[in-house]
């Protein structure tokens, strides 16, 4: 029986070889691995040694490690870029809104100063009616709405009643008056609308 190494060439079992460390990688590590499997495929239609053929799969063997480590690499890179960017998304998610709301905040304390230098109160009036327009105008444009309220039938999942009032002009449970009024956000609730509902007469 021949043995090369402590390698035997009639063994039916293939010894493992073990991973080096990836400090300690060969220089032809960069080796296209379609060369090295053609040097290996050659090595043993030529009937070299063990030592050659050894060599070839043990170049091929880094080839692969040192393509893993890189993609490896690549991939955590890739993963933690993505990680980064979606903490700064959700750090400043509120930046739009905010800024939509400064100019209604601008024209609400514009209408206070006017009000503190002794200004009509028919002018006040009419500057927070703008400036509530406004922010339902803002509101509008993140896709919140308000929730319908008075005329119309009680909806627990739109609605909070917080007290009855009898009616003879109404149906039990109408909304006869919206106290607070509720948003929706697409079609989700941001609060419910709380309101007063009529009873039987």
């Amino acid at each position: 029986m021949f043995h090369t190494n402590g390698w035997s060439r009639a063994s039916t079992h293939p010894t493992l070889i073990p991973m080096p460390d990836e400090n300690q990688m060969p220089t032809n590590a960069d080796s296209n691995p379609e060369d090295v499997a053609a040097a290996v495929a050659e090595a043993v239609a030529s009937n070299d040694s063990a030592d050659a053929v050894l060599s070839a799969l043990q170049n091929e063997r880094d080839q692969f490690f040192a393509s893993w480590k890189r993609v490896q690499a690549e991939f955590e890179n890739f993963r933690k870029r993505q990680q980064r960017e979606a903490e700064q998304s959700a750090k400043y998610s509120a930046l739009p809104v905010i800024r939509d709301i400064l100019p209604g905040l601008d024209n609400l304390r514009r209408s206070l100063e006017a009000a503190q230098k002794g200004g009509k109160l028919e002018d006040l009036t009419k500057g927070v009616e703008m400036t509530l327009k406004q922010f339902e105008e803002i509101l509008g444009r993140n896709n919140a709405k308000a929730i319908p309220s008075v005329g119309q039938p009680f909806d627990p999942n739109l609605h909070e009643a917080i007290t009855q009032m009898p009616s003879a002009d109404h149906p039990p449970m109408t909304v006869l008056m919206e106290v607070e009024r509720g948003y929706v956000l697409h079609d989700r609730v941001v609060r419910p609308s709380k309101v007063i509902v009529s009873a039987p007469t």
